[in-house]
């Protein structure tokens, strides 16, 4: 199934391809809305469609309007919410309101040439902010202002309610150091929540195809991969190896990197020789108390796969709420 986080990209695929594309985004809520703000669905001419506005409520009331805003090449603003006769038809049986902007790609909606620099961008892990005018009247593709939008990975309507701000931040990346059982775990779970993984590994028994056909797998050493790999503020890297020469290296570049989550397997003993090591390489407290250790919420998982969970409700808790 496509993710959500790859809508410009189907976009412009369909575009290209001349089907034409209508790009419905989800610009303000109220109450249970099953989607958050941001959240989009793309309609081509011939009524396919990627991603979700509702989780299925509305969709086919959208689908709807984005055919007809292709037809007829004009914007427009929805709304939904629950009432009394149509809330399982076109309105939200969870009681939540939203509203949502259809935008047809093209010369009266959101032009070609700008969702082509938008999936641009974000090929090249930019960050950018889609400014719309809610009359549809004005629209920008920017890398200034909004820093507090950038941080919070949060779109929204301006103060004065007369435009929407699209914040696309570069994907997140999941680096797993330790091609491990956890890992294997780990890498299905990050997938579902939207996160490309990369599994680093020098050895090749571990960090294989066959054990991992769905991630990314780079048979290097640590420091060297995730230089490679180039560490940002989208990335989250967990150390799974137990083994100090693996570890540390990855450590010192993961620690010395914008990376929003540090997670490191072991025990209060192994984390406390593993702050002494760092400490002797100079690494300050500030510095070495980013490490989620012993990493994973506690919830008393048991096994690989409960502790896959541990880490990535720890992973998605931190980005949220920091």
């Amino acid at each position: 199934m496509q993710s959500p986080e790859r809508i410009p990209e189907q976009a412009l695929s369909w575009v290209d391809a001349g089907l034409g594309a209508a790009l419905a985004t989800v610009i303000e809520t109220w109450g249970s809305a099953p989607r958050r703000v941001g959240a989009q669905l793309v309609v081509s001419g011939q009524g396919d469609m990627q991603g979700s506005v509702s989780g299925g409520c509305v969709e086919g009331a959208v689908v709807v309007e984005a055919i007809e805003a292709l037809q007829d090449g004009r914007p427009r603003l929805l709304e939904y919410g629950v009432s009394d006769g149509d809330a399982f038809a076109v309105g939200l049986a969870c009681g939540g309101t939203i509203r949502i902007i259809v935008e047809p790609v093209g010369e009266a909606g959101m032009p070609v040439q700008m969702l082509r620099d938008l999936v641009d961008a974000r090929a090249a892990r930019r960050a950018v902010a889609y400014e719309v005018a809610l009359d549809g009247t004005a629209r920008t593709l920017t890398d200034k202002g909004h820093a507090d939008r950038f941080r919070m990975d949060r779109s929204g309507l301006s103060e004065d309610g007369q435009q929407f701000i699209a914040i696309h931040n570069p994907p997140l990346r999941l680096v797993i150091v330790g091609a491990v059982h956890i890992a294997q775990a780990l890498v299905g779970m990050a997938q579902t929540a939207g996160f490309d993984p990369l599994v680093v590994d020098p050895r090749e028994a571990f960090g294989s195809e066959a054990r991992f056909p769905d991630a990314a797998i780079i048979n290097d050493w640590p420091d060297a991969a995730l230089q490679t790999i180039g560490i940002d503020a989208r990335c989250a890297v967990v150390l799974l190896t137990h083994d100090p020469k693996l570890d540390d290296p990855a450590l010192h570049i993961a620690l010395a990197s914008d990376a929003f989550y540090v997670g490191a397997l072991g025990s209060t003993r192994t984390h406390a020789a593993r702050v002494e090591r760092l400490t002797e390489a100079g690494f300050s407290p500030d510095q070495i108390g980013r490490i989620r250790a012993p990493v994973g919420l506690n919830i008393g998982a048991s096994g690989p796969a409960e502790i896959a969970v541990s880490i990535l409700a720890q992973m998605i808790q931190t980005l949220r709420q920091g």
